[in-house]
């Protein structure tokens, strides 16, 4: 064939065969890359992206959540829908958001949201349609609206477009809403229930860390009318509304900034920073472009003006280089020059010429005479050479400031000759970047290494480099306008390097919507029956220019699986990470902290801890770097390992100090269970040996065990609640009394409420160690009381004599 046609016909059969591919046509081939890699993952996926979209979508509505999960079994395929009371969809857009890959209203927004790329439900329908043949069938409402919208349509992989088969203004019937508004999805699909656990978890951990959200969830085999239900957590409202930022100095990449300079409608550098990027003001704009000319133009080299034992002085030199002046003009001219220069501890080229100007103009006012450009541009010269004339003096000082001491004088001393010399062979006004800088000391470091045969390590070089640049002053040049810079990619690239290198405030957290502690912890209460329960919620931190939040739970003890590994919880923008535990970085992060140090059962000191506990990350940011496009695990990023880690210490540290005390309350359940069976024994065995009456040990076992006494004593209908702190804390314990008459005159600090023709008595006192405290009330007739309640002090700790 090849020589039938040549070398030129097979490049253009090749040719002819090259086509764009469409993104809906590759993840047609790549469905795995999604998620959808077998039937029971496809199902588990598909509900995901579906109540994700809800749940989005309701948020951005400011409404409450109530989402509608059911499965039901359809032939050989299995029939999902979801349904949502949110805001509905426009007719005009219900047939690209659901049958267009890469089409939504998140992406470019830098703001916390569940999806972004406008892949998840789109993906769902394209694997229904793949699986089944069938179209996705969408109803919907707009809140406001009076009638609903029928769709059923398929995605045309080779254009990712959608293809509408049906159109109408009147669902079939069971396919309506059940809600005034809202959207209805339904997609069958192959798939299979073997994945059932990891779907009810999906549910339930979506209910846990979305405690706004009502959730109903019906799968195949329960009776008609069967259902799970996940409640909202009492006093669960919406998630703050998050506020989209611009982007952070320090976390654009070159070729986003080549772009960001180039659509900009700023000429300047200054108005660019601040108009383009969050946290930049004047001040920094400022902070930015010094940087900026530190790399694109470089710094000036600031030497010593000469010393009086020097041979040359700038006085001597000036006055040589000014002819036709007059004697007396000039001398003043080469006096001030000379003065000025000895008031600066060290001077640049470009501020030399500044004092060459300023001594030229009050020289002319005084006597009348012009010390014109040329005039000033010799007297400069010569100034400039007689300040330069030993720079290896100035070298000197500032290696030797910077190396060991353990250099010796020789070696320091040809280290800064060598440098000096590469200046000298510079231009004349000793200009260099930190780059050119790092190149003198690195040759001259050679040199000295191989002719002296001295050490001069990494360290070393780097020191002198940091002591000769900090020695340096940034020049006053103009800073390029923003079309230069973005017509030149090393510009562009300086301007990057600078901004990164600018001290900038951490971007602002509005655009982030954390669950807060209050409401990790009401999430897995809701979800868990626990005996002790923490939450932590860490300060924002900053990955990449992104802001990011990392949020933390426990759940311990009660109805928790006691044996085998603890439950993790992984959780990124509210949403549960299903699949990939092993691959994510809250994972790693779990297995390296020692749980032994918190109480908990770890073999081998290292790995996910045994025990009846739980376990939760949540992540939240403006852009979750995930490991792959099917969301599924966090990346090992360590500035957000770092805050993962920090946030589990913080709620495990209260883990430890509940476990702590309950081992310590069992042990003084065990000790007082034990005097509390031989206290009466032995008052008796006293008794019979004295011959006296059997002593009243009421108060003993409380004095015995350091406890808190709770007593009541009726006189002439007055009731004393009497609280004796034998503990060595003080304590505030809340009692209430339940009494069948009105009490009457209570002591300061009580107070009575009436409910049912009962008089509920609350008094919460304040008892220091080794005192009592007194409640006195009275009543008008003899009744029956029941037995005190005491909040605030655990049962070993107490004796309730009531």
């Amino acid at each position: 064939m090849q020589s039938t046609l040549g070398d030129e016909g097979i490049a253009e059969e090749l040719a002819e065969s090259q086509r764009q591919i469409s993104i809906a046509e590759f993840f047609e081939k790549n469905k795995h890359m999604l998620g959808f890699d077998s039937g029971a993952r496809g199902l588990v996926t598909a509900v995901k992206e579906a109540v994700d979209n809800a749940l989005d979508a309701s948020e951005e509505a400011r409404l409450k959540p109530f989402v509608r999960v059911k499965i039901e079994e359809a032939g050989d395929y299995y029939r999902l829908i979801v349904e949502d009371e949110g805001p509905g969809i426009t007719r005009e857009q219900i047939p690209k958001v659901f049958g267009k890959l890469l089409y939504g209203s998140r992406f470019h927004k830098r703001e916390q949201s569940r999806g972004q790329q406008g892949i998840g439900i789109s993906a769902a329908v394209l694997y229904s349609q793949l699986t089944s043949g069938k179209p996705a069938k969408i109803t919907s409402r707009p809140k406001g609206s009076d009638r609903q919208r029928y769709f059923e349509l398929i995605i045309n992989t080779d254009e990712n477009e959608p293809e509408i088969q049906t159109e109408s203004d009147t669902p079939p019937i069971g396919r309506e809403l059940v809600g005034t508004h809202g959207t209805r999805i339904e997609l069958e699909m192959e798939a299979n229930m073997r994945a059932r656990q990891q779907l009810i978890r999906y549910i339930k951990h979506t209910a846990v860390v979305n405690p706004h959200a009502k959730i109903v969830f019906e799968e195949p085999g329960l009776e008609d009318g069967e259902e799970m239900v996940f409640e909202r957590a009492d006093g669960a409202g919406l998630p703050a509304e998050t506020e989209e930022i611009r982007p952070h100095p320090h976390g654009v990449e070159l070729g986003t900034l080549l772009k960001m300079l180039a659509q900009t409608d700023s000429h300047s550098v200054s108005g660019f920073l601040q108009s383009e990027f969050t946290r930049v003001g004047k001040k920094t704009a400022e902070n930015v472009i010094e940087n900026f000319r530190d790399h694109h133009f470089g710094r000036e080299a600031a030497w010593r003006g000469p010393q009086a034992h020097d041979e040359v002085d700038v006085k001597t030199a000036v006055e040589d280089a000014v002819a036709n002046k007059g004697a007396d003009a000039t001398a003043t001219f080469a006096e001030t020059v000379a003065e000025k220069v000895a008031d600066a501890d060290r001077i640049s080229h470009h501020q030399l010429r500044a004092i060459v100007r300023l001594a030229g103009e009050e020289t002319e006012e005084e006597f009348g005479t012009s010390f014109g450009d040329t005039v000033q541009e010799n007297a400069l010269d010569a100034a400039w050479s007689a300040i330069t004339n030993d720079r290896v003096t100035d070298l000197y000082e500032l290696v030797d400031g910077a190396t060991s001491t353990r250099k010796d004088d020789e070696t320091v001393r040809a280290l800064a000759e060598r440098i000096a010399a590469k200046f000298e062979s510079e231009d004349g006004n000793d200009r260099a970047t930190k780059k050119r800088i790092r190149e003198y000391v690195a040759r001259a470091g050679d040199m000295t290494e191989e002719r002296e045969g001295a050490t001069i390590g990494e360290t070393a070089r780097e020191n002198v480099v940091d002591a000769i640049w900090a020695s340096m002053v940034t020049v006053p040049d103009e800073a390029p306008k923003v079309k230069e810079i973005a017509d030149d990619r090393d510009t562009a690239s300086e301007l990057l390097d600078a901004m990164t290198e600018t001290d900038i405030i951490s971007p602002p957290t509005n655009c982030l919507s954390p669950i807060t502690a209050n409401l990790v912890e009401a999430g897995l209460r809701k979800e868990y029956d626990a005996d002790f329960y923490a939450a932590a919620t860490r300060d924002a931190d900053v990955h990449g220019g992104d802001p990011f939040i990392v949020e933390a739970g426990i759940a311990y003890g009660g109805d928790l699986r006691a044996e085998g590994s603890a439950e993790l919880l992984r959780f990124a923008n509210r949403v549960p990470l299903v699949y990939q535990r092993g691959a994510c970085a809250t994972t790693d992060v779990i297995k390296s902290i020692g749980w032994r140090n918190y109480n908990l059962d770890q073999p081998g000191g290292r790995g996910v801890p045994n025990g009846p506990v739980v376990i939760m990350v949540h992540v939240a940011s403006t852009n979750v770097p995930f490991t792959s496009e099917s969301k599924d695990a966090v990346a090992n990023v360590p500035a957000i390992e770092d805050e993962i880690e920090l946030a589990i210490r913080e709620a495990a540290r209260e883990l430890k100090s509940y476990l702590n005390k309950r081992q310590s309350l069992k042990k003084r359940q065990k000790k007082q269970s034990v005097i509390a069976t031989i206290l009466p024994e032995m008052a008796q065995k006293l008794s019979d040996v004295t011959g006296n009456d059997e002593l009243d040990i009421g108060d003993s076992l409380a004095r015995i065990m350091n406890n808190v006494l709770v007593e009541r004593e009726i006189e002439d209908r007055t009731v004393s609640l009497v609280v004796e702190n034998h503990s060595g804390t003080n304590e505030s314990p809340k009692l209430t009394e339940i009494v069948a008459t009105r009490p009457e005159n209570l002591s300061d600090g009580a107070t009575a409420v009436e409910m049912d023709d009962e008089w509920f008595v609350t008094w919460e006192p304040t008892v220091e160690s080794g005192e009592e405290a007194v409640l006195e009330y009275q009543i008008a007739e003899d009744v029956p009381f029941d037995r005190v309640t005491v909040e605030g002090i655990e049962d070993e700790r107490l004796t309730n004599n009531t």
